[in-house]
């Protein structure tokens, strides 16, 4: 079994953007030395609890603060976006760290309406066109285009990786020849659906020979059920703000449990768990080694957005010492 790291520089109540930034530097070079694969960063715009709106930035940083561990996209937005910009801030990233760096791209509009035009500078784009602009970037990286090269010249490529949490979305890596990493921890219901789906129409490209995927889930790992119950409190009481478009820095557990008040929240949260995984180590691996058959993949993709840095770290460690 691998596992990897979706890290999303979430700022906890009380921090900074800086903080937030400089505990994912901490997070990556722990995750190494635990024996992690990857460690992904995320793309967020427009929201005061996330401090991850530059992935290709980061990642040039986390690399240079590491030794080993691929350094990733989770993901960048493509349709806001130049394919041809992107294939050369990935090369320039595989330049300076070679065999290290994965690609990954989504397709989402990265915000509300007004956000995304500002993000495009006034342009409107149709999300429709993201298949086209798949392909364009697969040409750029692979000096395919015969009048536009996409420089520095490498040695290797990117690794590159499609983000989905619908079987269209994994239709779509399929047809393109890119591996396919599912969110769980988006939508827990369509999963197997889209790895059969991704299985059954993957093509080969002049990236990737056979299909690759991994899935990504949320994880809070402690040594007591209790424990990790109290601790994954201000990971439900994020996720019921980002949910609600409020306030998206994380709670302290005292806070979160002034928050999760009503029956309406409750039973959110209660529907929210079904996105991720609490518990003791032992749990947490039967958990995962089920979810592996039902996924059929080899590779886990963990996420954990709770207030203390520590305890975080933690969950990392004991789930690495069950699983690696």
């Amino acid at each position: 079994m691998k596992l990897s790291v979706l890290d999303q520089s979430v700022i906890a109540a009380g921090e900074t953007g800086a903080d937030a930034l400089k505990k994912t530097v901490k997070l990556a070079q722990s995750a190494e030395a635990m024996g992690y694969t990857r460690f992904w960063t995320a793309e967020h715009h427009n929201t005061n609890g996330m401090a991850g709106s530059a992935p290709e930035i980061l990642m040039s940083h986390l690399a240079s603060q590491t030794k080993s561990i691929r350094v990733g996209s989770g993901g960048v937005l493509l349709p806001q976006y130049s394919p041809y910009k992107i294939a050369e801030n990935f090369k320039v990233l595989e330049s300076l760290f070679p065999n290290r760096i994965d690609l990954g791209i989504g397709r989402s509009p990265g915000g509300s309406a007004d956000t995304r035009l500002a993000l495009t500078d006034g342009v409107r784009r149709s999300l429709n066109e993201f298949p086209r602009q798949v392909r364009d970037l697969q040409r750029y990286l692979t000096d395919q285009d015969e009048a536009i090269k996409a420089y520095p010249k490498t040695n290797g490529l990117p690794e590159m990786w499609m983000l989905g949490i619908t079987h269209r979305g994994a239709r779509t890596a399929a047809e393109n020849g890119t591996a396919f990493t599912y969110g769980h921890f988006i939508n827990p219901y369509n999963g197997q659906r889209a790895m059969k789906q991704y299985r059954s129409d993957f093509q080969p490209s002049a990236l990737l020979k056979h299909p690759k995927v991994n899935v990504c889930i949320f994880v809070v790992c402690a040594s007591s059920q209790e424990q990790a119950e109290e601790i994954a409190l201000s990971q439900d009481a994020w996720l019921l703000a980002v949910e609600k478009g409020g306030d998206t820095r994380i709670p302290t557990i005292e806070e979160a449990k002034r928050k999760i008040v009503t029956q309406a929240d409750k039973e959110k949260v209660k529907e929210n768990r079904k996105r991720m995984i609490v518990g003791t180590p032992q749990k947490v691996r039967d958990k995962l080694l089920s979810l592996s058959d039902a996924y059929q993949t080899e590779e886990f993709m963990v996420i954990a957005n709770v207030h203390n840095f520590e305890d975080k770290v933690q969950s990392y460690a004991r789930l690495a010492e069950v699983m690696l």
